[in-house]
C-alpha cells in the first residue's frame, strides 16, 4: 500500500523530502520556476501541518563533482521567493554540519541540501549514501514524479531506512492520472515517449504496446531504432547495446494494434555546440552530422497524430 500525506500526522515531525529541482539555471538565474511551483503544494502543506521539511534534489549531471554552475543554492533563493520565506541552506547534503542543520530545524522551516549527485553515491545507490541522508529526518517523502524509475540512493535505497514513508501531492497526482489512463483509456491512446535511453524506459515501452494505439518516438531514443531499421543516422546519438532490443520491440510491433511512427526529418548540426546546418530527411543525414531537433514535416506529421 502507498502511503499519501494524509495518512500522516505531521506535526513536529522532521521530513525528509525528494524533490524534482532539476530546472534549468543561466548565470546563477534559475530560467524556469516550473518544477519548483509544482513542489510547493507538497512543501505548503507539511509546513502548515507543523513539520519541519528537508528537500533534497539532484540537478544536472556533476558526474560525482562539486560543479559550480550546478549547485542548488539558486534554486534554494528562489524557492524562498516563492514560499516568501527564508529556506536555510547546506553545501554538503552529507556532512555532519547539514545534519546538524536539519536536527535543528524547527517546525515550519525548510532547509535545502546541496546537489546530491556531487556525491558519485548518489547515482550508485550506494547503501552507506543511503545511511547518511536517511539521518535528516524521521519520515520519508517522495514527491519527484520525474526521478521515480531510477534506482538511486535519495528514492530507492533510503526507504529501507524508514519506518514511516509515503508520496507528495505531485506524484499521488501523476500515479491516479496515469492509473485512470490505463485503466479507463479514451481511444484513439497515443504516447509520446523521448529522451536519449531505451534500457531505462524498455519495460514501460513493452508495457505501452497493449495499451496505445500510436506511440510516437521522440529524443534520442528515436535514431536507435532508426539505425535498427537500417537507416544511416550520421553521428546522432545511438545506444549500440540496444540495437537488437529495438529490433525486438519493431517485431513485436508488427502483432500489436499500435503503431510505432518515428521522426521523418530532423534539424542537424555538427555538434551540441555549434549552429543547426539545416534540416534533413532521416535517411539523408550526412555522416559529419548529428540530428538535434525534429523538423517542421515530423512537427506537422505528429499534430496531425495527436488532433
Amino acid at each position: 500500500m502507498i502511503h499519501t500525506l494524509h495518512t500522516f500526522d505531521l506535526k513536529d515531525k522532521r521530513l525528509l523530502m525528494r524533490v524534482d529541482f532539476n530546472v534549468p539555471i543561466d548565470n546563477g538565474r534559475v530560467t524556469d520556476d516550473f518544477r519548483l511551483r509544482a513542489a510547493l503544494p507538497t512543501i505548503q502543506h507539511c509546513l502548515q501541518q507543523g513539520a519541519a521539511v528537508v528537500l533534497m534534489s539532484h540537478l544536472g549531471r556533476p558526474k560525482g563533482k562539486v560543479v559550480d554552475n550546478l549547485s542548488l543554492i539558486s534554486v534554494g533563493e528562489t524557492l524562498a521567493d516563492l514560499l516568501e520565506m527564508p529556506i536555510k541552506f547546506s553545501d554538503d547534503c552529507i556532512s555532519e554540519d547539514a545534519r546538524d542543520t536539519s536536527l535543528g530545524i524547527s517546525p515550519g522551516e525548510i532547509h535545502l541540501l546541496e546537489n546530491l549527485r556531487f556525491h558519485d553515491e548518489e547515482t550508485l545507490n550506494d547503501p552507506q549514501f543511503s545511511m547518511l541522508l536517511s539521518k535528516h529526518g524521521d519520515v520519508f517523502i517522495n514527491d519527484a514524479f520525474g526521478t521515480a524509475h531510477r534506482a538511486h540512493a535519495s528514492n530507492v535505497g533510503v526507504v529501507d531506512q524508514f519506518r514511516q514513508k509515503g508520496i507528495g501531492f505531485l506524484m499521488e497526482k501523476e500515479l491516479k492520472y496515469l492509473k485512470e489512463s490505463f485503466d479507463h483509456p479514451l481511444r484513439p491512446v497515443t504516447i509520446i515517449l523521448g529522451g536519449a535511453k531505451i534500457d531505462t524506459k524498455l519495460s514501460m515501452i513493452k508495457r505501452f504496446l497493449s495499451k496505445a494505439d500510436t506511440i510516437i518516438i521522440g529524443g534520442g531514443m528515436a535514431f536507435t531504432f532508426l539505425k535498427a531499421k537500417g537507416l544511416e543516422v550520421g553521428s546522432s546519438l545511438i545506444d549500440d547495446k540496444m540495437l537488437s532490443t529495438a529490433t525486438q520491440i519493431m517485431n513485436e510491433v508488427k502483432n500489436q494494434r499500435v503503431q510505432l511512427v518515428f521522426p521523418s526529418d530532423f534539424v542537424c548540426a555538427k555538434d551540441l555546440e555549434s549552429k543547426p546546418d539545416g534540416v534533413y530527411l532521416r535517411r539523408d543525414i550526412p555522416e559529419d552530422l548529428m540530428g538535434l531537433d525534429i523538423g517542421p514535416k515530423s512537427i506537422e506529421k505528429f499534430q496531425k497524430i495527436i488532433s
